[in-house]
C-alpha cells in the first residue's frame, strides 16, 4: 500500500482539511486549521507531500519524523499544522486498514467517555447567563468564556469588575455541581492577571487559560504561584520542547491542539510528558469535526486527560456546522456532558466528501481581528 494522493480543502466556517489516498482506495483525513492562515498551511500541506507520495502510510513515526525534522527550517504554526493534518490522516488510515479504532492501536481505551465543554460569548452578564442555559439544556456540563473582550495593559477597577460580574453570572447559572473556564486569551499583563485571578478564586473556575502569551511563558510560574486556581496554556505551542517550561513552572493544564502540534503523534508524546509533571490535558479545539474526532481518539487511550473543547453550535461558526461534514453524527452526540467513546475505524467518524468537495467550491477567507496591544483595542477584518 503506497500514498498515491493528498490533496487540502478549504471549506467553510474557517478550517481546512486533508485527503489522504492510497494506490488501494483506502483513504484517511486530517485537519490543518490554522485560524486566519490556513491558506498558507495548504501551500505547506502541498509542499510536504512531496515527501510521502510512493511512500507506505503505515510508517507514521517514520514520516512524522522526516515532515519535522527532514529540513533545515522547521517548526512553528504554519508547519506544525500542516504536519498535524498529514498525521492525523495517516492514523485514520492506519486504523481503517486495521479495522479499529485509532486509540485502539495507540495501547487501547483507559475510559468510556470523555467530558466535553462548549464556549460562550456574550459582553454583559445577562448575555453569558443566556448562553450558558443553552449550552446546559444541549446537555453539557462545562463551559469556556473569555475574561474580557478589550482590556488595558493595568486593567483598570472597572474592567475587572466587569470580569468577576461576567464569571460570578456564569457560576449562578452552573451552580456548583457544573464548571466554568475563564480564557484570559493573553489579553492581560502578568500584573493585571493576577489581580483578577486573586478576585475569580471564590468563584473555582476550573481553569485560567493563557494568563499571559506564549512568547510570555517565562513569566508564567509567576501567575502559578499568585492563585490557586489552576492554570492552562498551550493552544499556541507546538511541540514538547515548547512545553517543557510551562509544565516545569507549574501549570496544571496542558492545551495542545492537535491540529497545530504536530498532530496525534506529537499531542500523545506531550501527553506523556505532561504525565511526568502530574498535569492533565485539555486539548484546544474549536475547529472542525475532523480535529475533534483525532483529539477524542487521543483522549480515550491517555490516562491524564482532564476535558475537551469542541464547538459543535457555538455561535462564531458562520456558513457550515460541525457536523454538516459528517455521514452520521450521532458517534459525536452529548450523553450526560460526554461523548462516548468512537468504535468506528480509523479516526471514528465518516466524513462527507461530497459536501466537503462543494464547500471547498465556496471556499473562505476567515480572518481574526487584529489586535493593537498598545491600547488594548482590535480592528475587525
Amino acid at each position: 500500500m503506497k500514498i498515491a494522493r493528498v490533496e487540502t480543502f478549504l471549506v467553510p466556517p474557517r478550517w481546512l482539511f486533508v485527503r489522504v489516498e492510497t494506490d488501494t482506495g483506502v483513504v484517511g483525513w486530517g485537519e490543518a486549521t490554522c485560524e486566519g492562515r490556513s491558506e498558507t498551511v495548504r501551500t505547506a500541506v502541498d509542499q510536504l507531500s512531496e515527501l510521502l507520495l510512493g511512500r507506505d502510510p503505515l510508517h507514521i513515526e517514520d514520516h512524522w519524523q522526516v515532515l519535522t525534522k527532514g529540513s533545515f527550517y522547521r517548526g512553528g504554526p504554519i508547519l506544525a499544522s500542516a504536519v498535524a493534518g498529514l498525521d492525523q490522516a495517516l492514523w485514520d488510515i492506519a486504523g481503517r486498514y486495521f479495522g479499529a479504532p485509532v486509540h485502539q492501536l495507540l495501547g487501547g481505551p483507559v475510559r468510556d467517555r470523555i467530558r466535553v465543554y462548549g464556549w460562550v460569548g456574550g459582553d454583559e452578564p445577562n448575555e453569558v447567563a443566556e448562553a450558558i442555559t443553552a449550552q446546559v439544556e444541549a446537555g453539557l456540563t462545562a463551559v469556556k468564556m473569555n475574561a474580557s473582550g478589550r482590556m488595558s495593559a493595568a486593567g483598570s477597577a472597572a474592567e475587572l469588575d466587569g470580569v468577576v460580574r461576567r464569571v460570578a453570572a456564569a457560576r449562578e447559572v452552573l451552580g456548583p455541581d457544573r464548571d466554568v473556564a475563564v480564557d484570559f486569551h493573553g489579553r492581560f499583563t502578568l500584573a493585571t492577571a493576577r489581580r483578577a485571578a486573586s478576585l475569580l478564586a471564590d468563584l473555582h473556575p476550573l481553569f485560567l487559560e493563557e494568563p499571559v502569551v506564549p512568547e510570555n511563558s517565562h513569566l508564567i510560574g509567576r501567575m502559578v504561584e499568585s492563585t490557586t486556581i489552576p492554570i492552562a496554556t498551550g493552544e499556541r505551542l507546538f511541540s514538547r520542547q515548547e512545553f517543557l517550561p510551562v509544565l516545569g513552572a507549574g501549570i496544571a493544564v496542558a492545551q495542545p491542539d492537535l491540529s497545530h502540534a504536530g498532530g496525534i503523534t506529537e499531542v500523545r508524546k506531550i501527553a506523556a510528558l505532561a504525565e511526568t509533571f502530574d498535569v492533565q490535558l485539555a486539548p484546544h479545539c474549536p475547529l472542525g469535526p475532523i480535529a475533534l474526532a483525532a483529539c477524542l481518539q487521543v483522549g480515550f487511550s491517555t490516562p491524564n486527560y482532564l476535558i475537551q473543547e469542541q464547538s459543535i453550535g457555538i455561535h462564531y461558526n458562520q456558513g457550515a456546522e460541525v457536523l454538516d461534514y459528517v455521514v452520521d453524527s450521532e458517534p459525536l452526540a452529548f450523553v450526560d456532558g460526554c461523548i462516548e467513546r468512537l468504535t468506528g475505524p480509523g479516526l471514528g467518524i465518516e466524513v462527507d466528501e461530497a459536501a466537503v468537495r462543494d464547500a471547498d467550491l465556496r471556499g473562505h477567507a476567515w480572518r481574526g481581528p487584529v489586535w493593537r496591544h498598545a491600547d488594548g483595542s482590535f480592528a475587525e477584518w
